[in-house]
């Protein structure tokens, strides 16, 4: 599975458009069908935006072979604007560097014992 296939299946799990994926990254609708059809290649930087959407780390994004186990949101994608998308990525990537946080202290506590 390749990147783009793998952001579809994010994408379409979440209910949400590649429209609506492509106001997120103030990007043309075609540049996400062309991306999630391998034509073409998403930028490190919506990468990143696009993983704190789904509430991924980058690096489990690109490994194509990671099996997605995004933080969990709910919300209703009818009606979904910019503006909510943001506001969801903020909060998973807050989400995301707490969760890292939890692992980095783990380790530390283990170490130090």
């Amino acid at each position: 599975m390749n990147i783009g296939q793998k952001v579809k299946g994010l994408r379409e799990k979440a209910g949400l458009s590649q429209a609506q994926i492509a106001q997120f990254l103030g990007v043309d609708q075609s540049m996400i069908s062309k991306c999630e059809k391998g034509e073409r290649q998403f930028q490190v930087d919506h990468l990143e935006r696009l993983g704190s959407l789904f509430g991924l780390s980058l690096g489990v994004l690109m490994n194509a072979e990671d099996a997605a186990a995004t933080l969990q949101i709910a919300f209703r994608a009818d009606g979904m604007q910019v503006e909510d998308l943001q506001a969801i990525a903020d909060i998973q990537k807050i989400a995301l560097n707490l969760d890292e946080m939890r692992t980095l202290l783990r380790e530390s506590v283990h170490e130090a014992a």
